[in-house]
């Protein structure tokens, strides 16, 4: 259990509260004027924190920078290439991905703790912005 601070509440809040999978930067931005004695790397310990205690999660994007969400349940995200927006996806089918963790520790030994599917697609607002 991790001790408690007023930023870490702060930036944990801004998480859950902002939907959009935020970025450090972000949080950083959205907290910094109330908040002038709050430092960025502050803001990154403490996001690495809350996600390495499973309070968040943390979200790799390839190219980009590391995106939060205040869901910790595991559900896959989908980024578009258009906007770079980060959506979850609400699919049923996580429950079926986690038979791989087994048939993987079976074929190589490995066991498999967490579970990330990131999909990249166009989202539908880009979608029919084009049309």
């Amino acid at each position: 259990m991790i001790k408690y601070s007023k930023q870490r509440e702060l930036i944990l809040n801004t998480v859950k509260e902002n939907r959009v999978h935020p970025t450090a930067d972000f949080v950083y931005n959205k907290l910094k004027e109330e908040n002038p004695g709050l430092s960025l790397g502050t803001v990154y310990r403490n996001l690495n924190l809350l996600a390495e205690e499973g309070i968040i999660q943390k979200i790799r994007i390839p190219n980009g920078p590391d995106r939060f969400d205040g869901e910790v349940k595991e559900h896959p995200h989908m980024t578009c290439t258009c906007c770079g927006k980060v959506i979850d996806l609400p699919l049923t089918c996580m429950e079926d991905m986690r038979q791989l963790d087994e048939e993987i520790l079976k074929k190589t030994g490995h066991q498999v703790n967490s579970l990330q599917t990131a999909f990249t697609g166009v989202c539908g607002a880009c979608r029919a912005s084009k049309n």
